[in-house]
């Protein structure tokens, strides 16, 4: 079984750094595709970006590109998501997931491991 565990997640003001962590834990860490996902109130959960085994590929929601970078350290199980010049339409809560596979996956419905969610408050 896959556990998975945010961190990082805050208040800040608009234009603000923030970055977020994720620790994998249970399986072989570079079997997983590795994506970040967010979900404001009565929405479903959107993917932001996402990172294959090795980090050959990633990619990137248009609304994030060039503002958010993922990245993961093999060695240490752990993925992040560093934002920059957030913007109070960033804020939600931002989840992790895990996926086997060797591509990235961008349907939040393809994914069976989910951490437990860190928010992110951005204020105008």
């Amino acid at each position: 079984q896959v556990q998975l565990v945010e961190s990082g997640g805050g208040l800040v003001q608009a234009g603000d750094s923030l970055s977020l962590s994720c620790t994998f834990a249970g399986r072989t860490f570079i079997s997983y595709s590795m994506s970040w996902f967010r979900q404001t109130p009565g929405e479903g959960r959107q993917f932001v970006a996402g990172m294959n085994w090795n980090g050959g590929t990633t990619l990137y929601a248009d609304s994030v590109k060039g503002r958010f970078t993922i990245s993961r350290d093999n060695a240490k199980n752990t993925v992040f998501l560093q934002m920059t010049d957030l913007q109070p339409e960033d804020t939600a809560v931002y989840y992790c997931a895990a996926i086997m596979s060797i591509v990235v996956v961008c349907g939040a419905e393809e994914y069976n491991y989910w951490g437990q969610g860190t928010q992110v408050t951005v204020s105008s």
